[in-house]
């Protein structure tokens, strides 16, 4: 009778292995745009996320920065070690799928007192035992054990995305750094060529006001610029050496000076052109998108252990070995030993908890549907802003560079009517501060440039190909 029980409870079980109670998936409407604002003129029949990135950051030295952070920065271990923790997590929830065997063995020996025997003598006795056994195995009928595991899958690819997304995000930081240390020792070289300029043009004002050429005024005029020209020396100077400080907390490790960049961004090898892609493609590729809807599944599969607990658990126990009085007669004929004991368990009375965790699950899935759904449009909008910088960033370095040429041309003239006594040195102070002023602002439209190819090449999903 208890063997046709037996193989009755495991066809039964067997028959309902396939059962699951967790809603099926439908993938959020992502929300966006089927086209890219500003950027109909762009590539759209390839992704950037399929681009690694070194075959963007062409330059070696920017390349050998980003190797040595991705080898070395704590944030991304910490990223590669909870996606070990995850994965561990899940096997954990799987092996509740089957059974667990334990092997025991034990050995007992007593003696009891003729006054508590109740025969006035002595007793002792022994006992051995050997047995393999199954410990409460619970029959997976509705699906509980199976949709925790599911669950803790969809954690483990969640995490397994978020890595990918602090590898990009990496990747970028330290590119966009690394452009910034080169725009700014730029920066310096200009305000130490200026204040050089200044110094030599101060000693030819003071040599004609000991002359009797020109009054005390354009001397201290002078000086103004000389001293604004040292403040710009020092301040660049701060801010190459605090640059130069966020590399290195960025790459975890100390920087070879071979690799650092030497100012010369001009010089720095970089991919002008990057294909957008679909927008529904490229952002259901992003791994901070793949991430939420992992985690929307693990929600959903949540619902189906949450709504299991309404039903019947059926648990088995059971053993089977050997047992003898004696250790000599442990292992022979007729000291087999078996028990079997199933037990079910019937919620009837839980105060409403059940239903609690049902709803609680329901509204977590909510919530991450809503989350995944603001994932997507954030990752739109970043690739939309980066593209309508693209859109006129070109046209705002070529209008840059025709301004330095106007202003450069403008502080000629004006020296050279100042030589000539026909204008006064105040004019030819506003000439110099333009032409200077349109220095700085070419390299900083020129670092915008290279930093936006930065933010378009991360926001896209590109620099870890899945």
């Amino acid at each position: 009778m208890t063997r046709l029980f037996t193989v009755a409870l495991l066809m039964a079980s067997t028959t309902l292995a396939g059962c699951s109670l967790a809603p099926s998936y439908e993938r959020p409407d992502l929300a966006i745009s089927s086209a890219w604002p500003d950027g109909a003129a762009i590539d759209q029949t390839a992704s950037a996320a399929d681009l690694g990135w070194e075959e963007v950051y062409l330059d070696p030295r920017l390349q050998g920065v980003i190797a040595l952070a991705l080898r070395e920065n704590r944030d991304l271990r910490i990223a590669a070690l909870n996606i070990e923790k995850a994965r561990a997590q899940y096997r954990i929830q799987r092996a509740g799928l089957l059974p667990g065997v334990d092997a025991s063995a034990g050995g007992a020996r007593s003696r009891t007192p003729g006054d508590l025997a109740g025969t006035g003598r002595a007793v002792e006795s022994e006992s051995y035992n050997v047995s393999l056994g199954v410990t409460a195995y619970e029959l997976d009928i509705f699906g509980r054990i199976r949709s925790l595991k599911d669950s803790a899958l969809q954690s483990y690819l969640a995490t397994a995305e978020t890595r990918r997304a602090v590898q990009i995000s990496l990747v970028g930081d330290t590119a966009t750094a690394w452009l910034t240390m080169a725009a700014d020792q730029d920066l310096l070289s200009l305000a130490r060529e200026t204040l050089q300029a200044r110094e030599q043009s101060l000693k030819l004002i003071r040599s004609r006001q000991a002359a009797g050429a020109t009054s005390m005024l354009e001397v201290r005029q002078g000086e103004t610029l000389v001293e604004q020209a040292r403040g710009d020396v020092a301040e660049a100077s701060a801010q190459v050496a605090q640059d130069r400080n966020a590399l290195v907390l960025l790459t975890g490790a100390e920087i070879p000076e071979d690799l650092l960049p030497d100012g010369l961004l001009d010089n720095v090898r970089l991919r002008t052109e990057l294909p957008a892609g679909i927008p529904s493609e490229v952002l259901s590729r992003r791994p901070d998108v793949l991430s939420a809807e992992y985690n929307l599944k693990s929600k959903g599969a949540n619902i189906g252990a949450a709504r299991a607990a309404f039903f019947p658990r059926i648990s088995l126990t059971g053993s089977t070995g050997t047992a003898s009085d004696n250790l000599s007669g442990l292992f022979s004929g007729g000291s087999g030993a078996w028990s079997f004991s199933p037990s079910i368990s019937i919620p009837i009375f839980d105060a409403g908890a059940n239903l609690a965790n049902l709803d609680a699950a329901r509204v977590d899935q909510k919530i991450a549907v809503a989350t995944y759904q603001v994932t997507v449009q954030t990752g739109f909008r970043e690739v939309a802003d980066a593209l309508a910088v693209k859109a006129t960033i070109d046209e705002r370095v070529s209008a840059g560079m025709r301004l330095l040429v106007a202003a450069t041309d403008a502080e000629r003239l004006a020296q050279a009517r100042y030589d000539q006594g026909v204008d006064s040195f105040l004019v030819l102070l506003d000439a110099q501060r333009s032409r200077y002023s349109a220095q700085q602002s070419l390299v900083v439209l020129k670092l915008i440039q290279a930093q936006n190819l930065a933010r378009l090449f991360r926001s896209m999903g590109g620099g870890a190909p899945a």
